[in-house]
């Protein structure tokens, strides 16, 4: 049976929690003064269970879960090994409490510290993003037929591997929330099963380029851009080789994440990266193999990348070539996580498809302008992502860890939206600076970049709110609050694409990027108020639900 922490209150009236900003409710308690000796880790308690106060003191002592007298539940743990602190007596309040309180850092600190897990683990997110920039540069000053055909290339390359970002998830919250518990061998134990997962899942991808390439293409260009579909074609077979280390790389990397080390995966991807800009260089301008000099590249760097990022957590204690076979019942563990996630993310990935889906049928020069400007926002969106995963990695300790405590996790929340304001402002205005004053760096082409111009302004408007609404889901993410994310984000796509249907075809590129203007607010708009609500990740109504279903387990 796990385990719930309570103390006890010494009072029999509701109290204002300042730290939390609301009142609670009068409880009927009968207070009787507990010494340290009258205790014993087994002991039980016969009065109904309040509801949480947070006092800012460390939790205070571990019974079987079931009723507890005046006892307000703030922590549990699915593992009987775990253990308190001394046990002491705050003769002040009647509270008996764990050595060493909790106390919060200023919320100064709190930045300094996400900066510090987040400033290394912006160049994992970035060194993705950036290899399919570099192709496009690199392509587009030769010619505008492959530079087209690099649209629906990547999509089937890069977004598809977006759709995987389950096994990402997955992992950081297994591993973060393992470690929380002090549980190294059940996070080893995790990671090869996820491990096992992201190769098989890997081969999958590489059969299904490998023999369906051709069909997908063809249904997804349209019978009137038939003339892209061999240098696409290309460009997707050669970088479907790499689809097994890209999954298992991306396992490996999230691992390390949920160990909150974010700088041994980015000196792998600093060389994936510096190896894919080299071969682009090497095949493309000198040796002139175009679009398919660009696809090797790519597909070398991704398997140094995997390789290396399975060595980086193998130094970090875990072994990253074992692979087990997930039980039945594992399964369902991960499945249970996965599942909601991977709906998630396919609703977004279909959207940003369905985004290049319309580009694409508006021409040749169209499509060109699109890919430019999606490389450029991809490129600044995912300076948002290291929020997100500063939150999944460091979000379970304070919501289900040993050292339960929401006061904490929200004055982390604070600090994630302070820099993701700060961080959407500026990419926003750098990202739609690069291609107002610099178009040339990406085509020479005149009319591609007279399409560009048209949709600068709803380009900064979808970008400036990206990196806070990160801070929000990744925070649902670490809460495990997968239901209403997937939900959410399954809405966002249905109406987001209503609309993007309406807009795109009556007004052409800026309808499209109006539309994806809106579905990036609607997502901030609905996981805010979701976390802001009784009933979110960082409430307490929340964390007894899930404590009643672990309890019901």
């Amino acid at each position: 049976m796990g385990l719930v922490r309570t103390f006890l209150s010494c009072g029999s009236c509701a109290q204002l929690n300042p730290r939390l900003g609301h009142h609670l409710p009068r409880l009927p308690i009968r207070y009787n003064r507990l010494h340290r000796s009258s205790l014993s880790p087994r002991s039980r308690f016969s009065s109904p269970v309040g509801p949480v106060l947070h006092l800012g003191k460390r939790v205070l002592w571990e019974c079987d879960a079931g009723s507890v007298s005046a006892g307000e539940i703030v922590g549990y743990s699915e593992s009987e090994g775990e253990k308190l602190n001394d046990v002491g007596e705050d003769e002040s309040s009647g509270l008996v409490w764990g050595e060493g309180g909790v106390e919060s850092k200023s919320l100064w600190g709190q930045m300094t510290e996400i900066a510090a897990f987040a400033g290394p683990a912006t160049g994992l997110w970035v060194c993705g993003p950036l290899m399919s920039l570099i192709d496009t540069m690199v392509i587009g000053q030769g010619s505008s037929v492959e530079l087209a055909a690099l649209g629906p290339g990547t999509v089937i390359c890069d977004y598809l591997s977006y759709v995987f970002m389950f096994l990402s998830i997955a992992t950081s919250n297994l591993v973060a929330t393992s470690l929380a518990r002090k549980d190294r061998n059940l996070a080893q134990h995790q990671i090869s099963m996820l491990l096992f997962v992201a190769l098989v899942c890997g081969v999958g991808m590489f059969l299904l380029t490998k023999f369906f390439t051709m069909q997908v293409l063809t249904a997804f260009v349209g019978a009137d851009n038939l003339h892209i579909i061999p240098a696409a074609s290309t460009y997707v077979q050669i970088r479907g080789l790499a689809w097994p280390a890209i999954l298992i790389g991306m396992v490996a990397q999230s691992a390390s994440l949920g160990m909150k080390d974010s700088l041994g995966p980015l000196k792998a991807l600093a060389v994936a990266s510096a190896v894919n800009g080299f071969g682009d260089i090497l095949l493309c301008s000198v040796f002139n193999y175009g679009i398919a000099g660009a696809a090797w590249a790519t597909m070398v760097s991704q398997v140094i990348a995997g390789y290396m990022m399975a060595r980086a957590l193998t130094k970090a204690g875990f072994n990253a070539f074992s692979l087990t076979l997930p039980s039945p019942k594992e399964l369902l563990q991960i499945f249970e996580i996965a599942a909601p996630v991977f709906i998630t993310m396919t609703s977004k990935v279909a959207f940003y498809a369905l985004l290049t889906y319309f580009a694409t049928a508006m021409g040749t020069i169209t499509v060109a302008a699109h890919q430019v400007m999606i490389n450029v926002y991809c490129m600044c969106t995912v300076w948002g992502e290291p929020l997100s995963q500063t939150a999944q990695s460091f979000m379970p300790e304070f919501i289900t860890g040993v050292n339960r405590n929401l006061q904490k996790a929200w004055t982390l929340l604070q600090s994630l939206l302070i820099i993701g304001a700060l961080s959407g402002l500026t990419l926003g205005a750098v990202g739609t600076a690069a291609p107002w004053f610099i178009p040339n760096a990406f085509t020479s082409d005149s009319l591609v970049i007279g399409e560009m111009h048209k949709v600068l302004l709803p380009f900064f408007i979808a970008l400036v709110i990206t990196p806070p609404t990160h801070c929000f889901e990744g925070t649902l993410l670490a809460g495990r609050d997968l239901t209403f994310l997937s939900v959410s984000m399954l809405s966002c796509f249905f109406f987001g694409g209503l609309l993007l249907s309406v807009l795109g075809r009556g007004f052409g590129l800026p309808g499209c990027w109006w539309a994806l203007a809106g579905f990036q607010w609607a997502r901030f708009i609905l996981a805010g108020r979701r976390l802001t609500s009784p009933k979110g990740a960082l409430s307490d109504e929340f964390y007894l639900k899930k404590l009643a279903q672990v309890k019901a387990a």
